[in-house]
């Protein structure tokens, strides 16, 4: 065990590019870990703090946090942003979506709401011929219509009754697929950190004119739960965006459904809730369909 762990380590000093492969993907299962425990705080504090207070602290908090360590590491990347339109419609549509969310994990499982949040990439896929441009396929088109087929195994419209909550969830999914196409756009523009700030600012202003009309005041242990929301997205989107120093997005995004893991163990551990077979058929079908539309991209595949 020992001489092939020490033959890895010898290769890997001589091949950097394993190197920053298993650094990107390490930061990247990081995120995907830190993510889910800000759900877990949002879900816990939706019991007794209004959905949009809750929403408000986790940019108020990145904000809070982020803006000093722009300011002491990366002094240099904080100057004004060269797309301030694409800035404040990206910080609008993951406002939106964190609130859809928010909501629907007040109601649903954690793991039940992140599953129809999934449609993301799909949504992608229908929106890059319109806004970016691109030509898709026949086959990534049936990727797309299997992964609409796997939410509807989720909801089960006849069978179950569909309620607000889960569809809040396609809801999230689908403004995050905007969010992602704005994001692409900013990429080649201003530094991933500035945009993390801007975003948090443009919800923590948004969230702030709303305060007044739905506050409630938290109790100290709140607090430090709101707190915590704060610092797990900073944490979380900090390492994404480290991750992707070392390696594409295309290749480190079928990673993002480990989040699902995490979402599945605090779910279970701290709400008692567990996915039942249907939304496990629905997240498998999901997720495979989301992982072929990325290897197509990845191949640059147009069809």
């Amino acid at each position: 065990y020992f001489n092939v762990f020490n033959y890895c380590t010898n290769y890997c000093i001589y091949c950097p590019k394993i190197l920053f492969v298993m650094k990107a993907i390490i930061l990247n299962l990081s995120a995907w870990v830190m993510l889910p425990i800000m759900d877990g705080f949002a879900k816990y504090l939706s019991s007794t703090i209004p959905v949009l207070q809750i929403t408000w602290s986790r940019y108020f908090f990145t904000v809070i946090i982020v803006l000093p360590v722009m300011l002491i590491f990366f002094r240099k990347n904080f100057k004004w942003t060269e797309e301030p339109k694409l800035q404040l419609i990206r910080g609008l549509l993951l406002f939106c979506a964190n609130i859809l969310f928010f909501y629907s994990i007040s109601i649903i499982s954690l793991a039940k709401a992140l599953t129809l949040a999934f449609i993301a990439p799909l949504v992608v896929t229908i929106l890059s011929p319109i806004l970016l441009g691109e030509k898709v396929g026949f086959r990534r088109w049936a990727a797309v219509i299997t992964g609409f087929i796997g939410s509807l195994i989720v909801i089960r419209p006849g069978f179950v009754e569909v309620n607000l909550a889960s569809i809040s969830a396609l809801g999230t999914g689908v403004l995050y697929g905007f969010y992602l196409i704005v994001t692409r756009k900013l990429h080649n523009s201003d530094h991933p950190l500035l945009t993390l700030l801007l975003t948090g600012v443009v919800g923590a202003i948004i969230g702030s004119m709303i305060m007044p009309s739905v506050w409630v005041h938290p109790t100290s242990t709140e607090w430090y739960m709101m707190f915590a929301l704060g610092l797990f997205a900073s944490i979380g989107h900090l390492f994404l965006i480290l991750s992707l120093r070392y390696a594409d997005a295309s290749k480190l995004a079928p990673f993002g459904y480990f989040e699902i893991i995490t979402n599945i163990i605090i779910g279970y551990y701290f709400f008692n809730h567990f996915p039942d077979s249907w939304t496990f058929m629905g997240l498998f079908v999901i997720i495979s369909s989301g992982i072929y539309i990325f290897k197509r991209e990845a191949l640059n595949i147009t069809n």
